[in-house]
């Protein structure tokens, strides 16, 4: 299914050996103080707008539906 030229791309299959010892090595990320913070403002600006718009489409048809 996938053309030769991108196999060579994606690499060999790994064993789950393998994925275990490369997920084991990594270690824990340490957050900087007002790393949370910053987080927390991101996903703000992020996920906000979608929701706003969700909820004006659902706003909307309720009141074409009850007002009208």
């Amino acid at each position: 299914m996938i053309p030769e030229r991108y196999k060579a791309l994606l690499g060999k299959k790994k064993t789950k050996e393998e994925l275990d010892k490369h997920y084991d090595s990594i270690e824990e990320v340490e957050l900087e103080k007002g790393d949370f913070p910053a987080m927390v403002i991101a996903a703000l600006i992020t996920f906000m707008p979608i929701l706003l718009l969700a909820l004006a489409v659902i706003y909307g048809v309720l009141w074409l539906l009850f007002v009208r």
